[in-house]
């Protein structure tokens, strides 16, 4: 049996690991390239898959399939309110990034050994997205909260009578499913997995004010502190988060300590 050494870690062969790696708060561009440079040891069997969690500082970044019109802040106010903008090769329009939401980039081999293509077959590139939804939908039954799919929509979503706990929203915006968690994704020549989910915990709800979230007019953009009242620690919701993704990926994950 072959082993492989990953810093203090041995890994053989045959296990299914992935290794957390808890950073902190990163500025976008740093954690892009962080990114960048873990796909490519990943791909060349250097390094095991890894799942990054962190906060941003306040970002909007315009996935592929973005509209220029979607940013509403003219560049005086992106100046005003810290903001920086990121054009990206991630799936989607444009989101949000910030401080109290906390971000996961799980960096994985989804295809098989050997492959090379320009894309993931759509059957498991769409299954890969589904699998990251179930994730924090398993993640948020912590505190019950109910949160489920929406046909035709990517994301994490939250029926109106659950999404109507929250006190700063306005109730006729409600009668549609409100949205908790964002997901955009790339999967590169190499089958591996970049950018990931963004799972709204306590962030200043003023910045989603400066899109159109998701290129969706009139979305509800919600978070645990608004359906809660109070936001559980940034610590014990990536707990949840690791402990879910276990469970729905079938990782052992080890913290990188």
């Amino acid at each position: 049996m072959l082993f492989a050494k990953f810093g203090r870690i041995i890994i053989s062969e045959v296990d299914k690991i992935c290794v957390v790696h808890r950073l902190g708060r990163v500025d976008y561009a740093a954690a892009w390239k962080l990114q960048e440079e873990a796909a490519r040891q990943v791909a060349c069997g250097e390094r095991p898959p890894t799942l990054f969690l962190l906060e941003h500082l306040h970002t909007f970044t315009l996935g592929r399939r973005a509209r220029v019109e979607n940013l509403l802040w003219d560049r005086e106010e992106l100046e005003r309110r810290g903001v920086s903008v990121h054009p990206v090769d991630r799936g989607g329009d444009i989101t949000y990034h910030g401080p109290g939401q906390l971000v996961g980039y799980p960096i994985l081999p989804l295809a098989s050994h050997g492959w090379q293509g320009e894309r993931l077959p759509q059957a498991d590139f769409v299954g890969y997205l589904r699998r990251l939804e179930e994730t924090l939908i398993l993640a948020l039954l912590k505190w019950d909260i109910a949160a489920g799919q929406v046909n035709g929509k990517t994301g994490v979503w939250v029926q109106p009578d659950m999404a109507s706990r929250c006190p700063r929203c306005d109730p006729s915006k409600l009668k549609d499913p409100a949205k908790i968690a964002s997901i955009g994704v790339k999967i590169d020549v190499h089958g591996v997995s970049r950018h990931g989910f963004a799972l709204n915990v306590n962030p200043d709800p003023v910045y989603w004010q400066g899109i159109v979230p998701c290129g969706l007019p009139g979305v509800t953009m919600l978070s645990l502190a608004d359906l809660l009242g109070e936001a559980p620690p940034m610590d014990e919701v990536m707990d949840a988060v690791v402990e879910a993704f276990k469970e729905i990926f079938g990782y052992t994950m080890l913290e990188n300590n």
